[in-house]
């Protein structure tokens, strides 16, 4: 959103996505997570695309580093699908281990020897944070648990906090994964944000000086169709600023329903597109529904005859995908 039309709005400032709109319902959210951590175990957060995970995270990790009972640690890799347990482990040697010529043991016997070794001179519980986890592979989830289980024996809570999309979920939950699902604690978030509209404005006021008036940016009605059309805070942003541009460039302020009307996607809730916000790629859904990718594009496209179409629409609705 560049400068011509924040002034015209009256805005100062582009938004932020960074923010975080800070309810009752967030609050309770974050305190549930924060006990289970203090417990140790695997903690999953699964939440749509754009729901805020990831800014929910970045929250969870401030307060516990402001209270100081708990040792953070993250996993920074950003390919997941790669990420193993050695990974992982390599992440809680760099975040532990404070000596600068630290070499981590590559042996599998002695690096978990040497993991232990360092959890019992740390006086204080370790949760290591794996944020996009539902691209982790199931054996490094099954490893993760037993890592938590060794801890466990040697006296040490270790907490594991997984964050993914819907798909995460619905993979701890296969009975295939039953090892390590029925000892994970799973926290859904469908969205930070409880009143869509509330979340508008006030997105809005982050943007403008005190006395910002919000029905001079955009008309009830219209930030009322806005709210009730979409889902997550990555949405509103996105189209928010859509809405914001296309009436600059035809000099309407503010924001009328049409204009909102016209930025909105088609396709916005077509099967495709809640898949994606679940987080089913071509790949994944391949996996799901035991077909080819050139199976699974074809259906997509509606063009799959209608007894494969129907059994793939079986399978998908068992995802609970909205």
């Amino acid at each position: 959103m560049n400068i011509e039309i924040m002034s015209f709005f009256g805005l100062s400032k582009p938004f932020n996505p960074s923010l975080f709109l800070e309810t009752e319902h967030s609050g309770k959210f974050i305190e549930n997570v924060k006990a289970a951590i203090y417990q140790g175990g695997i903690i999953a957060i699964t939440g749509m695309v754009g729901s805020g995970k990831t800014t929910l995270l970045r929250k969870i990790q401030e307060q516990l580093t402001e209270e100081k009972q708990i040792i953070i640690s993250r996993s920074l890799s950003t390919d997941k699908r790669r990420v193993t347990i050695g990974t992982l482990y390599t992440a809680l040697f760099l975040d532990l281990v404070k000596e600068k010529n630290f070499q981590a043991p590559t042996q599998p016997e002695k690096r978990e020897r040497k993991l232990l070794e360092i959890l019992k001179k740390n006086d204080k519980p370790v949760a290591l944070f794996i944020d996009e986890a539902h691209d982790l592979h199931s054996q490094t989830l099954i490893s993760l648990k037993r890592l938590i289980e060794l801890s466990q024996d040697n006296g040490k809570t270790l907490a594991v906090v997984i964050a993914g999309h819907p798909k995460l979920k619905n993979d701890l939950r296969r009975p295939t994964m039953e090892e390590v699902g029925a000892r994970v604690q799973i926290f859904t978030l469908d969205s930070l944000i409880d009143n869509k509209v509330r979340y508008c404005e006030w997105l809005l006021k982050q943007c403008g000086p005190k006395d910002l008036k919000i029905q001079d940016v955009i008309a009830v009605e219209a930030l009322e169709l806005l709210a009730n059309s979409l889902i997550t805070p990555l949405q509103i942003n996105y189209y928010l600023i859509q809405a914001l541009e296309k009436a600059y460039l035809t000099g309407t302020k503010p924001i009328t329903a049409d204009i909102i009307q016209s930025v909105l996607s088609l396709d916005i809730d077509g099967l495709e597109a809640k898949l994606a916000r679940n987080g089913y790629t071509i790949a994944s859904l391949s996996e799901v529904l035991n077909a080819k990718a050139s199976e699974v594009k074809t259906f997509l496209r509606g063009q799959l005859t209608s007894g494969k179409a129907n059994g793939f629409n079986q399978e998908i609705n068992k995802l609970g995908v909205f």
